[in-house]
């Protein structure tokens, strides 16, 4: 079983050296890149099994014990979040062969993205079974050296000016991560994060507090915290659809999971707790007032992922096994739900030649099954009972209630409060998109759509409507199953974030996983 970890790595990243061996390949490229995915996904499947029944796995690269080697750390937070990355990576990529079968290579050229798309594969797995903050840096990197060529894909101006802008923020984050990881490893002589953590204790309070906020903020700005949270909705909605679709869905949930294991793992302690329940607040608030003022489809999805990412934060702030493991619980949901909602925009971009609330209409009567496979994730997005959308905000609001004090009775308000902005705005791309005549468009001046205009740098054009490919919907759809099933399943998928956060519930199990010799999780001799 131990044989299955590295394979995480190594299948995106052979799949990946395949599609370039076979070139400009079109049908040979996109059969190596889909099933390289399928493969990654059975393989997410039996390691989440096995983590879960018997025992979470810990290999030693090249045979070498850390500290002293590299650790790749199978446990269920990092077996589950391999399994759900690899079903939306694999729904994206279904969704853009579907599109360059029917446009061409105009979007997502496939011998350029194929191979780019299995790199960023690669990242995303390396950043779930780092054991050491080096590796993980690593993943990070990979996963900026890909999403910057596929996010400048075409080589428009909108696409250079959002991808310079996603790369420079980016650099900034990684220049901060790789000095909080020099600083660490100045200070303790490792940067195997189990050996940190038995070691952390030895450093003044202040240097401790000055690693933490440190780490904090770099990986606040990969997980597009308030009010490091500005270069996002400028980024995303530029991209291709399914490009968007995968940033939309992953990047920034990377750095919630990194958030997480700094959390739990190296800095436990309740110190900074209070301050990131102020930044979920802010971050859950602000995002949801900027959804509310857009008249782009994509933008309004891009600013209710920033709003949403607060309540992520806010689980992982409780600081308690619950808190944990609801938000955990509400990653899987939104990693599916904001996925899907961006494929089904790429849909409606299709149907409507525009994801502009102000120039399109008619699409329940012209496009009924696109406006079925929105209306499903636009409700389990918005909270409604009983969507896993739901489930996972009243697991985040009983943990919050746990605790007690005002700042967090004031989350729970704040939540309950985004929850219906979140709605509102998606109802409001309901009524205006889909339920609104076609006819209507022109010199329509209701209430409603004064309340929203264009961005002064709008990304919103007029490609003219264009025939969806079946392929297309049939992805769109697969995702609106899961999220369906996310909802019926949710038992069992909440007990497996309920044991990952009982794991995560201090650093001894994880130190007991790597160094499995030590005593009690004490420093290894």
């Amino acid at each position: 079983m131990i044989a299955l970890v590295p394979l995480v790595v190594l299948v995106p990243l052979l799949g990946a050296a395949l599609t370039l061996v076979v070139g400009r390949r079109p049908r040979p490229q996109r059969i190596i890149a889909i099933g390289a995915l399928v493969i990654e996904l059975v393989i997410g499947v039996v390691l989440l099994i096995h983590v879960d029944q018997v025992a979470p796995l810990v290999m030693e690269v090249g045979g070498w014990q850390a500290p002293f080697g590299i650790v790749l750390v199978v446990d269920r937070l990092a077996a589950l979040m391999i399994v759900v990355s690899a079903i939306v990576l694999l729904a994206v990529l279904v969704f853009s062969v579907g599109q360059g079968l029917a446009d061409g290579d105009e979007e997502t050229p496939v011998s350029i993205y194929n191979p780019t798309y299995l790199i960023l594969t690669t990242g995303v797995m390396v950043a779930f079974i780092a054991g050491d903050l080096f590796n993980l840096y690593v993943g990070f990197e990979i996963l900026l050296v890909s999403s910057y060529v596929l996010i400048t894909l075409g080589g428009t101006e909108s696409r250079i000016r959002a991808g310079v802008t996603y790369v420079v923020v980016s650099l900034l984050s990684s220049l901060l991560f790789l000095a909080s990881i020099a600083m660490i490893y100045g200070a303790l002589g490792t940067v195997t994060i189990a050996q940190i953590a038995q070691r952390i204790d030895e450093l003044p309070v202040d240097v401790q507090i000055l690693l933490h906020v440190m780490l904090l903020v770099a990986f606040g700005i990969k997980a597009a915290v308030f009010p490091l949270s500005f270069w996002l909705p400028d980024s995303y909605p530029t991209a291709p659809a399914p490009v968007t679709a995968a940033f939309a869905g992953l990047l920034t949930k990377i750095g919630v999971y990194a958030i997480i294991r700094v959390e739990t793992v190296i800095f436990p302690g309740p110190e900074l707790n209070p301050a990131l329940m102020v930044l979920a607040l802010l971050t859950m608030v602000v995002g949801a007032l900027g959804a509310v003022a857009q008249a782009d489809i994509k933008r309004i999805l891009s600013f209710t992922l920033v709003s949403h990412i607060g309540y992520m934060i806010l689980g992982v702030a409780l600081g308690t096994v619950e808190g944990t493991a609801a938000a955990i619980f509400y990653i899987v949901h939104h990693i599916v739900v904001q996925t899907t909602l961006f494929l089904a925009a790429g849909l409606i971009e299709r149907e409507a030649g525009s994801t502009s609330i102000t120039r399109i209409g008619g699409l329940l009567a012209s496009a009924p099954v696109v406006a079925a496979l929105f209306f499903i994730p636009a409700l389990n997005l918005g909270g409604i009972p009983p969507f896993s959308g739901f489930l996972g905000k009243l697991g985040l609001f009983q943990a919050a209630a746990q605790q007690g004090d005002a700042l967090a009775y004031a989350l729970i308000g704040a939540g309950a409060l985004v929850s219906l902005l979140t709605l509102y705005a998606l109802v409001r791309v309901w009524n205006l998109a889909f339920w609104r005549a076609a006819d209507a468009v022109e010199g329509d001046e209701s209430r409603l759509l004064r309340s929203v205009e264009e961005a002064p740098l709008s990304t919103s054009t007029v490609s003219g409507a264009r025939t969806t490919p079946r392929l297309m919907t049939l992805s769109t759809a697969g995702m609106v199953a899961v999220g369906v099933a996310l909802t019926v399943f949710a038992g069992p998928v909440y007990g497996v974030a309920s044991r990952a956060g009982e794991n995560l519930d201090g650093p001894g199990a994880y130190i007991q996983m790597v160094f499995p010799l030590s005593s009690e999780g004490g420093e290894l001799e």
